[in-house]
């Protein structure tokens, strides 16, 4: 009993004034996600209810299954973007089947472990990931400051200094949200002529009902859906798996990502199943999450809970909210979610790094695809690292001249990338008598192996006898099973070690 109590106060909440600060910043967040949410379901061409729903129906669920506290999940742009075409073709329901689909994926994906493939995405690609999308959220609020009055102007001015200012007096209530509830308050009092959430589009009234996709279960509706799915699960945990990585550095803890895998196709299904698009991870709330105060599930629960309530019983009110008082929180998230250390460390970090870090964020912003940005930041890394390791690498010789016996001494690392200088370092006279040295270096891979074949075949059409010598086991195992030159007819004096 006191190891569950122990684990429900780690996880959910371990005193009163740590629940109350999670259920305030679950509030600011609920708040945060209406605007965000009706405009993702326009981009995926249906109606805002299916924005709405899924992301209660996420939120909670996440906070259940989830494997990183604190983080909000709900419906998101990069998928919304993925299911444009399958909802204009098809229609809704069919998106519903996707999203259960993109679910079960996530599921086994959590079962198979692919959450370690984060341990491939550089610290560079994480910075340009956090740096693109802090800049992608500063450019989502443009359209809200266009064609507008002053009035609008000064109430984002209005609601960023409360932001800023309110905690130098007092952090017992989160900032943002007295800036939404101030604003608004203005807002509806002075009947103000600035954009409202109602502008945005139709608030659902009512609770979701439980339901199944009406589709035929075919597998030409599965040959339909799959891509899709596919696409929406891979982009969804990637999106997750790289905010749970930039909450874990916020808050100093970690998380339990293949948990996070799981959790997150167990909320999508529950999604799809109340009527609501799939979804994932979102760092913008994220960080209004935690910058508010927001630590534990609770939090979480609170955000997907609180947004139903909304829906539910305060839809009039919550339509009047102004646009200006999101948008300066939207504003603030953007400031605190970009890392402005990065900006003097392109003078003081190797430049392959700033390399990798700019084009991350450049092709992010170009595309406005997160999976895109990452994938060619990890791609570039990769052929930065191989090429670094590629100079690890030297070969000498002993004597340097002269037609008596010679040793060749190689040193580094050995595969795909270095085999061009492995096979071009050996130059003996014909006939000279060879030992090549490979105490000091790995063969790592078939093309290493390959490559010593090589040099095998040239020395022996040259009549030169040789011997190979020094192997470590991992090197002497692989040279054993796929090596050739040991059938021809060479004396081969592989002394692992």
């Amino acid at each position: 009993m006191n190891k569950i109590l122990s684990r429900f106060g780690a996880e959910w909440a371990a005193d009163a004034g740590e629940a109350r600060r999670d259920i305030l910043a679950g509030v600011v967040v609920a708040l945060a996600l209406i605007p965000e949410a009706i405009g993702f379901s326009i981009i995926s061409g249906v109606d805002p209810s299916v924005g709405l729903y899924a992301s209660v129906a996420i939120a909670i669920v996440i906070s259940l299954l989830g494997g990183r506290p604190g983080m909000i999940s709900a419906a998101t742009a990069a998928v919304a973007v993925v299911v444009a075409p399958l909802v204009r073709e098809h229609g809704v329901e069919y998106l519903f089947a996707a999203t259960i689909l993109m679910g079960i994926i996530q599921i086994v994906a959590g079962f198979l472990r692919l959450d370690l493939l984060m341990q491939f995405v550089s610290r560079s690609v994480i910075t340009g990931f956090v740096n693109a999308l802090a800049i992608l959220i500063f450019l989502a609020q443009i359209p809200q400051l266009s064609g507008v009055t002053w009035h609008t102007y000064g109430m984002v001015a209005a609601g960023l200094a409360i932001i800023y200012l309110l905690p130098r007096l007092t952090r017992a209530v989160p900032s943002p949200l007295v800036a939404i509830v101030v604003l608004a308050g203005l807002s509806i009092a002075l009947d103000l002529p600035v954009r409202t959430v109602g502008d945005m589009g139709r608030l659902p009234e009512g609770l979701p009902s439980l339901a199944l996709p009406q589709v035929p279960f075919t597998l030409e509706m599965l040959r339909i859906i799959l891509p899709f799915s596919l696409t929406m699960a891979a982009v969804g945990l990637l999106e997750s798996m790289m905010t749970a990585q930039i909450v874990d550095d916020m808050t100093d803890t970690e998380s339990d990502k293949r948990r996070e895998c799981a959790g997150q196709g167990g909320a999508n299904i529950a999604a799809a199943l109340v009527g609501g698009m799939g979804g994932c991870a979102m760092i913008g709330q994220s960080v209004i999450n935690v910058t508010s105060g927001g630590r534990k599930r609770l939090s979480t629960f609170t955000a997907g809970a609180f947004l139903m309530f909304l829906l539910t019983v305060l839809g009039p009110l919550v339509g009047r909210i102004p646009m200006p008082a999101l948008v300066a929180v939207m504003i603030m998230v953007s400031i605190g979610t970009f890392s402005w250390n990065s900006i003097p460390n392109l003078r003081r970090h190797p430049p392959t790094s700033s390399v990798v870090m700019l084009v991350t964020v450049a092709v992010v912003v170009a595309t406005h695809d997160l999976a895109q940005g990452v994938l060619a930041g990890v791609l570039l890394s990769g052929i930065f690292f191989t090429g670094k390791v590629r100079r690890m690498f030297a070969v000498e010789r002993e004597p340097i001249s002269g037609d008596g016996p010679v040793t060749y001494r190689v040193r580094g690392e050995i595969f795909f990338a270095s085999v061009d200088r492995f096979t071009r370092a050996f130059a003996p006279e014909a006939g000279q008598r060879v030992t090549i040295d490979v105490s000091a270096a790995h063969f790592w891979d078939i093309s290493a192996v390959a490559a010593l074949d090589k040099v095998v075949a040239r020395l022996r059409r040259d009549g030169c006898p040789m011997e190979v010598i020094g192997y470590n086991r991992a090197s002497a195992d692989l040279v054993d099973r796929f090596a050739l030159h040991d059938k021809t007819g060479f004396e081969l004096g592989a002394v692992p070690h």
